[in-house]
């Protein structure tokens, strides 16, 4: 990998990525380290390979930036669905049934969302990427180690149900950084006592930052490819 002296991603780029599903937010992050060919590549604010939506990418010397975006507030949209539960609170494991929805009162769930809304309490999940003494503790929990994790604040600005299509809840969740969606899910169908897990994400805005605003990895590639020339 070589490092041009007037290469304008060294300089420092913000780059607006709209993830796709199944790719990691390190996947783009190597691929577009890849394509500018400099070292200093990195991106502000994981999502998990089932999330889509806007991904934070700074080359070069706007690396310093990185923690600046992290901080600021997020927005999501996408789906939870009631019923049943999972390990990890998403898709990433197998939904366990727990409770049938057939007398279930859809008014409850336009309730629930008032008691996740505003500064709330909240345990991340034993699958994430949270440290313990070095640990990630997701690589804990795969070898069936107990985690327990303290409840941490979090910011919900925002917790809106846009649509009920049973077992499929639809919202809009604006939050500060640090809150998980998954864990939200997972505490929300657990105050219904039906169970809930995370069906789908897509992160819709951090800060003033839109995915509206954001490049597909076809386009970026494009995009790359008109500033760097790219060898083969």
């Amino acid at each position: 990998m070589e490092l041009a002296q007037d290469n304008p991603f060294a300089e420092g780029k913000v780059l607006l990525i709209d993830k796709p599903l199944d790719w990691t937010s390190f996947d783009v992050v190597r691929k577009i380290r890849n394509m500018v060919r400099i070292k200093k590549v990195g991106h502000a604010g994981t999502l998990d390979p089932l999330a889509s939506g806007l991904l934070i990418v700074c080359t070069g010397k706007f690396t310093k930036r990185i923690n600046e975006y992290m901080a600021r507030e997020k927005e999501y949209t996408g789906s939870f669905t009631l019923g049943a539960v999972t390990p990890t609170y998403d898709l990433e494991s197998e939904p366990v049934p727990i409770n049938d929805l057939s007398e279930f009162d859809p008014a409850a769930i336009l309730s629930t969302t008032y008691q996740f809304t505003g500064d709330i309490m909240q345990v991340p999940p034993i699958h994430s990427a949270i440290k313990i003494n070095g640990k990630r503790v997701y690589e804990l929990a795969r070898k069936g180690k107990d985690v327990q994790l303290e409840p941490r604040p979090v910011t919900i600005s925002a917790f809106e149900i846009t649509s009920i299509e049973l077992p499929l809840v639809h919202f809009r969740v604006v939050c500060s950084t640090g809150t998980y969606i998954r864990s939200l899910a997972n505490d929300f169908g657990a105050a219904l006592g039906c169970g809930a897990y995370l069906s789908s994400l897509r992160r819709t805005r951090i800060g003033e930052f839109s995915v509206k605003d954001a490049m597909t990895m076809e386009a970026a590639e494009t995009y790359i490819r008109g500033v760097i020339p790219q060898k083969g």
